[in-house]
C-alpha cells in the first residue's frame, strides 16, 4: 500500500469538490467516457479537469517495452506506477486549491482494493466528495474495436507492428486482471458509484450524493458510441440578415430560400434514411427545413439568444441608444445578459436537453441560429466560454460532426450560395468611454 502524505490537506469547503474516479480493465471505454463526461461539465460552466494516470507513466518512463511492465510481480515498476498515482493526486490537490477546480476526473485503472482505500482516504482528509464511474465490458466485440479504434493509436505502441501491439495490449488486459477487484454491490454499498456495462446497454446506480453527481448519472446514461453523424447549419440568410439587424422572426430571403433548396439536395445526397431534422420555432429556420420536403421537429430551446430590447435594432442603433450596453457586451461577451433578454451563458443552459437528446439520436441534422449554434458547436468541440461567442458559424454553410475515439471531426460545406456576412470580431477597444468609430470598427457590412 502506498501512502498520500498529510501535506495534501486543504481547507474543507461548504460546496466540496468531487473527484470521479474511473474504475476498470483496460480497452473499457473508461478514457472515452472520462473525456466526454470532462467536456460537458466545462461546457455547462462546472470547472473541471481529468489526470490520467497512464500518462504520467509515459512522462516516468523513458519508452514502453511490453506488457510485463504491468505485471503484479514487476517489484521496479510498481513502484513506478505508484508514484505515478501519487504525483496526480498531488497535482489534483493543486488544481482545485490554486486553480478553484470543482470537478476532477482521476482515470485510473485502480484494480485492487488498497488503491481505492488511499483514493478515498485522501478524498477524505481533503474535503472532496467521491463518485466511482466504473466500465464492465465482456463483450468481445467492443473491446476489440476500442483496442483497435485507441489503443492503437497510444504512444505506447507508436511505430508499432499492428498485430504485435494487439497482441501485446491483450496480455496487458491480462496482467490487470490478475489483480482487478471490481467494485462489490454489498460491500461497497455505502459508496457513491454508476456501472456502465458494454457502453451503455445496461446502468447500476448507487448512492446519488448530490446535483452535480445526479447531473452527471443523467448525462453518462445519455451518451451512446454508436456511429453517426450530426449537421449543423444555420437557416437561410433572412430579410434581417440582410439589413445588419439582429433578432427578431423575418423570414427568408431569396437567397435564403435558395438555400433551403440547395441543402435538401445536399442532404438526399448524403443517403441517410433515419436523418432526423430540428428546427427551432422561427420562421427562418422551419421555412427552411420546409424545403427539404422531410418531417422535422421543432424546438422552442433551439430559439435565437433573445436580444431584449436590442431585438430588430442594428450594430450601430446599439452603439447609438445602448453605448455603455454595447461595450459591457464586449467586454464579456458569454456572461453578459441583454436587458430584459438573454447571455450565451444562459443560453448554454437552454440548450443543455438538446445536447442530452442529441448525445442519445443517431444522424441528427438540426438547423438554428448563429448563436446557437455556436453554443451547440462549443460543446462538441471542446470550446471555452470565452472562445464560444467569437465561434465563426457562417450562414449557408454545413457542418458535418463525426463523433471519434477522444473528439469530433468536422467537416465544413459552404453550398456555394452567397449570403451575408453576420460574424463580428471583438474589437480593440471595449471601453464604455471609447470612440464610437471604434465601437463599430468589427460590425460586418449590411444595406
Amino acid at each position: 500500500m502506498f501512502v498520500i502524505t498529510a501535506s495534501l490537506k486543504r481547507p474543507c469547503f461548504t460546496n466540496s469538490p468531487t473527484m470521479i474516479v474511473m474504475v476498470g480493465l483496460p480497452a473499457r471505454g473508461k478514457t472515452y467516457i472520462s473525456t466526454k463526461l470532462t467536456r460537458y461539465l466545462n461546457w455547462i460552466g462546472v470547472k473541471t479537469k481529468v489526470f490520467n494516470v497512464g500518462q504520467y507513466r509515459r512522462q516516468a518512463t523513458c519508452s514502453y517495452n511490453s506488457y510485463e511492465f504491468f505485471r503484479p510481480d514487476n517489484e521496479e515498476a510498481m513502484k513506478i506506477r505508484k508514484a505515478c498515482a501519487v504525483a496526480a493526486l498531488q497535482d489534483v490537490c493543486e488544481y482545485i486549491t490554486r486553480e478553484q477546480g470543482q470537478v476532477v476526473v482521476f482515470d485510473a485503472t485502480n484494480t485492487t482494493q488498497d488503491r481505492r482505500e488511499v483514493i478515498l482516504n485522501f478524498a477524505k482528509e481533503n474535503g472532496y466528495k467521491v463518485f466511482f464511474v466504473e466500465s464492465i465490458c465482456d463483450d468481445p466485440d467492443i473491446i476489440a474495436e476500442n483496442i483497435k479504434q485507441v489503443k492503437l493509436s497510444s504512444p505506447d505502441y507508436a511505430g508499432c507492428d499492428k498485430e504485435e501491439a494487439v497482441a501485446d495490449f491483450l496480455k496487458r488486459i491480462e496482467c490487470y486482471t490478475m489483480t482487478y477487484v471490481p467494485l462489490d454491490d454489498t460491500k461497497d454499498r455505502n459508496l457513491s458509484y454508476i456501472k456502465i456495462f458494454n457502453v451503455g446497454s445496461r446502468y447500476l446506480v448507487n448512492r446519488v450524493q448530490d446535483h452535480i453527481q445526479s447531473r452527471i448519472v443523467y448525462y453518462l446514461m445519455n451518451i451512446h458510441v454508436t456511429p453517426r453523424s450530426i449537421y449543423l447549419c444555420r437557416h437561410g440568410e433572412s430579410e434581417l440578415n440582410l439589413v445588419g439587424r439582429i433578432g427578431g422572426d423575418s423570414g427568408l430571403s431569396s437567397r435564403g430560400a435558395k438555400f433551403a433548396s440547395t441543402l435538401g439536395t445536399y442532404m438526399r445526397g448524403q443517403c441517410i434514411s433515419d436523418l432526423k431534422v430540428w428546427t427551432s420555432h422561427m420562421k427562418r429556420t422551419i421555412q427552411t427545413a420546409e424545403a427539404l420536403g422531410v418531417q422535422y421537429e421543432q424546438w422552442k430551446a433551439l430559439n435565437e439568444i433573445d436580444a431584449g430590447v436590442c431585438e430588430e435594432m442594428t450594430y450601430e442603433e446599439i452603439q447609438e441608444h445602448f453605448p455603455e450596453e454595447f461595450a459591457l457586451r464586449d467586454q464579456d461577451k458569454y456572461r453578459y445578459r441583454y436587458p430584459k433578454g438573454e447571455s450565451y451563458e444562459d443560453l448554454v443552459q437552454r440548450l443543455e436537453p438538446v445536447i442530452m437528446e442529441l448525445e442519445r439520436q443517431e444522424n441528427v441534422l438540426v438547423i438554428c441560429h448563429q448563436a446557437v449554434m455556436r453554443c451547440l458547436l462549443a460543446y462538441f468541440l471542446d470550446k471555452s466560454a470565452n472562445e464560444l461567442p467569437y465561434l465563426k458559424c457562417p450562414l449557408h454553410t454545413v457542418l458535418k460532426l463525426t463523433p471519434v475515439a477522444y473528439g469530433c471531426k468536422v467537416e465544413s460545406v459552404f453550398l456555394n450560395i452567397e449570403a451575408v456576412n453576420t460574424h463580428r470580431d471583438k474589437p480593440v477597444n471595449v471601453d464604455v468611454d471609447r470612440d464610437p468609430a471604434e465601437a463599430l470598427e468589427t460590425v460586418p457590412e449590411h444595406i
